[in-house]
């Protein structure tokens, strides 16, 4: 979510030629958004401190996770990263459109006859983004450890949670909430990795590469 489009490699800010004009790197601003909004819906997944309803993330999926990662998304845009872009900004319709569900003035749970079909037009819209998700980890896999690591698991919450709408299974939801809290975690990493370096911290983070295959003729 945070990789130079050409390279894929880490989420530091890329150097420009003397005839660009500098901007900031909005990498780390979009994933810390990602990442706190992840954290409290995991966390209500899990149902940690007894809280099953989700609404508390509804504020944080507009604003934080939805509007401010949109524009971080859009930045990086204006930056030629396309990658980041396209992952800041999918990411931020996910949590705007997320947050509408539960939203009563968009109607969109008041359609459905029953809560088990409501359940799975949830697990349909969840299984779309488990795709979008695998599709984004397979243009990761020459970046580093942690980037693709983030990719990795943030499918495999998605997909635990599409199950768990599908089936109705507390346990799949459950494990979809542990995964997507890893996910968060991992996403605050790389966002500390971009913003730290020697002149403003005592620990900067050395992004480890995965290594790339050569083929030979």
């Amino acid at each position: 979510m945070c990789a130079k489009t050409s390279t894929y490699t880490t989420p530091i800010p890329v150097e420009y030629s003397q005839h660009r004009i500098h901007f900031g790197n909005a990498g780390p601003l979009g994933l810390s958004a990602f990442a706190l909004t992840t954290f409290v819906l995991s966390m209500v997944n899990c149902q940690a401190q007894g809280v099953t309803t989700p609404n508390i993330v509804i504020g944080l999926s507009i604003f934080y996770g939805g509007l401010v990662q949109l524009l971080a998304g859009m930045w990086e845009l204006v930056n030629d990263h396309t990658f980041n872009a396209l992952a800041l900004s999918s990411y931020a319709g996910f949590w705007m459109s997320y947050a509408a569900i539960f939203v009563p003035w968009f109607n969109i749970s008041a359609a459905y006859d029953s809560d088990e079909e409501l359940q799975n037009a949830v697990g349909i819209f969840l299984l779309g983004w488990t795709i979008f998700t695998y599709g984004l980890c397979l243009v990761t896999i020459k970046s580093t450890v942690l980037f693709f690591g983030l990719f990795f698991m943030l499918g495999n919450t998605f997909l635990m949670l599409s199950i768990g709408s599908f089936v109705q299974s507390t346990a799949c939801t459950k494990a979809g909430g542990v995964l997507g809290i890893i996910t968060a975690f991992i996403a605050w990493f790389v966002a500390y990795a971009g913003v730290s370096n020697k002149d403003n911290s005592y620990l900067t983070i050395t992004p480890i590469p995965i290594p790339v295959y050569h083929h030979r003729d």
